[in-house]
């Protein structure tokens, strides 16, 4: 199994022989409602379009995750699998082969893996969106994703996992609160789930960030007091923290 990080929450799987693009932001500024006074982000090196993808993975309609300008320039061709309001957005740019997963539902990638849709974050008062595992048919080998870090009671049933992709550390907003979790919330899916390696998502990449957010964005907890605390808590998951473009080969038992 190998993970390549893009940036932000941008992933590229390949998992049994399959090549799996998940939440791409590959092009452009990553601006959200046009309103770059309010948030923009950068790529100061930007990695190139991976080839050969198999299937795109969408867990949210925001754009950072289902990011408009990366979406036009890939190939419309392209099999997508989404949430229900990520793939609106992609429906609307024109791509012909969009699956929508509801919470509970899974998609077969031929022969090699399968993407079970599992609840994610809340978006506004109504909406959850995305979670997912994905599973190598031949390995048997499983990752599970949730990019903002908040984990479903009903992941317990899939324990064991071997990878998890999440937030390691919080980023919170002035009475708002944390709208990335990490720390706490990752250290409990830890101890549900078993791991043998999880990573950090979300808060990383070699970017530039701009805007108000970012003026009022405040981040809570390292990777390092992250390692702590699963040593604390006698955890043998080893932790990650992806560098920009790095590949990174996991060899799981």
């Amino acid at each position: 199994m190998n993970l390549t990080y893009l940036d932000s929450n941008s992933w590229l799987i390949e998992i049994d022989s399959k090549r799996i693009l998940l939440d791409p932001w590959l092009v452009g500024d990553l601006v959200f409602g046009n309103q770059a006074w309010l948030f923009k982000s950068k790529k100061n090196n930007p990695q190139p379009i991976p080839e050969n993808i198999d299937l795109i993975l969408l867990s949210q309609g925001l754009e950072d995750h289902a990011h408009p300008p990366t979406l036009k320039k890939l190939d419309h061709n392209l099999p997508v699998v989404a949430s229900p309001n990520a793939a609106k957005v992609v429906k609307e740019l024109g791509y012909t082969n969009v699956t929508s997963l509801d919470h509970g539902e899974s998609f077969k990638l031929g022969e090699q893996a399968e993407i079970l849709a599992v609840p994610g974050s809340p978006v506004g008062p109504t909406l959850v969106e995305n979670g997912y595992i994905i599973k190598g048919l031949e390995s048997g080998k499983n990752i599970y994703y949730e990019p903002h870090g908040n984990h479903s009671d009903s992941l317990s049933e899939a324990a064991p996992i071997d990878v998890i992709i999440t937030p390691l550390i919080n980023l919170k907003l002035p009475l708002v609160g944390p709208v990335i979790k990490g720390q706490e919330t990752a250290l409990q899916v830890c101890k549900r789930l078993k791991p043998q390696v999880i990573l950090a998502t979300a808060a990383g990449g070699d970017v530039d960030v701009q805007g108000l957010i970012k003026t009022l964005l405040k981040a809570d907890g390292t990777i390092e007091e992250f390692k702590q605390l699963l040593q604390q808590n006698n955890l043998a998951t080893k932790a990650i923290d992806p560098q920009s473009g790095e590949t990174i080969e996991l060899a799981l038992v």
